[in-house]
């Protein structure tokens, strides 16, 4: 059985982001080209994942040896559907994401932890009453190594009165990290930056919202949508947060593309390369490329452009602390993982040695 003609597919599979690209993707397989039926996961819980196939919605399950391949769908995903009906559809194959939104996953394992896929554009939700620059460091790098654009929204700017804070000066604050990124200040309440958030996403973009729990995620996509399909709760007496997304949900605004909302993340360990963290700290960069040697540690070498920046208050020395910080973890991250290589290795070669003996053993 072969894949639909593209002009036969449901037209709602392009509002959901399904275009040419994806269908000649299957059609050049021959595994994929007998799988005839494209869905995008628009939901997934822990052992859950609920998909959209241009013509409904359903809950599906997951065919066992992707289970064992550990390649598991996340929010934002394209699938490959087997069977007829929503009652005995399964998810047979993932299609390659164009990309990833992906984590460490949290405590001592190295293993990667991908928060959404095929994203267009992450908004980075700073709330207005818990500005962490260093955070928003780390949340930058991430997106800048999903082949996303990133966007800062800092969000609930209506409590800044309330809180004695200039908005202004926030807003300065945030764009001197976010170097070559979009700033816009959004209250979900008032209705204020709602618009450019949702000119992001034009029908078929998909806006994936990350940042700490309480930094009002719920309540944007809640507002961009136009009635509640997230739930919210509100900021504790302490200004801290309540957690209470669990599931990355994938909703479709009216008139317009995508949101995918995702759990609000405590831990945020780094799993991206050298490029992505040149990316956050273009500044820094722009600098060292006028240091007097090329491979200066902007510690106390003479001629050192970035110490010079920071000397002339055009650079703050928290932000060059912040990149060294970040690149130590990049470096132990990548130490690690040669040493889980080689262990796997020897592992696999000590598999085969016994599976050998076992074979010549009288």
């Amino acid at each position: 059985m072969s894949a639909l003609p593209f002009h036969e597919l449901p037209p709602v599979l392009a509002t959901l982001g399904w275009d040419r690209t994806w269908h000649d993707l299957i059609e050049s397989d021959p595994e994929t080209r007998a799988v005839r039926r494209p869905a995008r996961v628009t939901l997934h819980g822990r052992d859950a994942w609920r998909v959209h196939d241009g013509i409904d919605e359903h809950t599906v399950g997951v065919r066992g040896r992707l289970r064992e391949l550990h390649s598991l769908p996340v929010g934002g995903d394209w699938v490959l559907l087997s069977g007829t009906s929503r009652d005995d559809a399964v998810i047979e194959a993932l299609l390659p994401r164009r990309t990833a939104l992906v984590r460490k996953v949290a405590g001592n394992r190295t293993d990667e932890q991908v928060v959404a896929a095929n994203v267009d554009v992450v908004l980075v939700c700073v709330p207005m009453h818990s500005l962490n620059p260093r955070r928003l460091e780390r949340e930058l790098t991430l997106v800048w190594d999903s082949g996303a654009q990133p966007v800062v929204a800092v969000t609930k700017t209506d409590l800044a009165h309330d809180l004695g804070a200039d908005l202004d000066e926030a807003l300065a604050e945030i764009r001197a990290i976010s170097v070559g990124v979009d700033v816009l200040d959004v209250s979900s309440y008032d209705g204020d930056g709602l618009e450019a958030v949702r000119a992001l996403m034009p029908e078929g973009v998909t806006v994936a919202v990350i940042g700490p729990s309480g930094a009002g995620k719920s309540t944007l996509v809640n507002a961009l949508v136009g009635h509640q399909v997230l739930a919210t709760s509100a900021v504790r007496d302490d200004n801290r947060g309540m957690h209470t997304t669990t599931a990355r949900h994938l909703v479709r605004v009216p008139d317009a593309g995508l949101v995918l909302d995702t759990p609000g993340m405590r831990e945020l360990s780094l799993w991206a390369d050298e490029d992505a963290l040149e990316a956050t700290f273009v500044d820094l960069e722009d600098f060292a490329r006028d240091c007097r040697f090329h491979d200066c540690k902007h510690d106390s070498e003479p001629g050192c452009a970035v110490l010079a920046a920071i000397e002339a208050g055009l650079v703050e020395e928290s932000r060059l602390a912040s990149w060294r910080k970040l690149q130590r973890e990049l470096a132990f991250l990548a130490r690690k993982q040669d040493v889980r290589l080689a262990q796997e290795e020897r592992k696999k070669w000590a598999r085969m040695g016994k599976a050998s003996r076992a074979r010549i053993r009288p």
